[in-house]
């Protein structure tokens, strides 16, 4: 039994790049495409003008995808927040006056 350590055996030139290497100057990335992933209507139009929206990644490299699906998603969010608000009476618009005087009571009447 040895305690020497087997020496790795050699790579082919193209597995050894070095992290932070630059790629073969000849290389050139594929062309965007489209995923075409079936999206199905949800019948709230807010929701699925958002999820159209994820087509536009289809025709953008990968680093402009993030835009794409931070705006989606604050849009998704706001939508599931409107559900969360309850309807009610209507605020008033602007700040309130003072309080308006009660009306006249009919036994208050001096003849």
């Amino acid at each position: 039994m040895s305690d020497a350590v087997p020496e790795p055996e050699p790579r082919p030139d193209s597995e050894e790049a070095e992290p932070g290497a630059q790629p073969d100057p000849g290389y050139e990335p594929a062309a965007p495409a489209p995923l075409d992933v079936p999206r199905e209507p949800t019948g709230n139009a807010e929701v699925d003008a958002r999820l159209a929206r994820l087509a536009d990644a289809d025709h953008l490299a990968t680093d402009g995808h993030v835009e794409v699906y931070e705006d989606v998603h604050r849009g998704l969010r706001d939508a599931l927040t409107a559900l969360d608000t309850r309807p009610g009476p209507p605020e008033p618009p602007g700040r309130p006056g003072p309080p308006a005087p009660p009306p006249p009571s009919p036994y208050d009447r001096r003849s």
